[in-house]
């Protein structure tokens, strides 16, 4: 996927847990493994809002562009 989700660095940093991230921003530990491995399709405007408010980030910060081989 040209787009790579950077959570688990953000959390890492943070010494945060994928249980207690979840529960800040309102999603399920199942949909943050889903946003880790890449294989979500979509992310809500107000699921990114709550994802860098907990994270005190910038969506750039979550998300980048990775360009795939040719």
């Amino acid at each position: 996927m040209a787009i790579a989700v950077d959570i688990d660095v953000l959390l890492a940093a943070r010494g945060m847990s994928v249980g207690e991230f979840a529960e800040a921003v309102g999603i399920s530990p199942a949909n943050v493994a889903v946003l880790k491995n890449g294989r979500a399709k979509a992310v809500r405007f107000s699921t990114l809002e709550a994802i860098c408010r907990v994270l005190d980030c910038q969506p750039g910060d979550v998300l980048r562009f990775v360009p795939e081989p040719e």
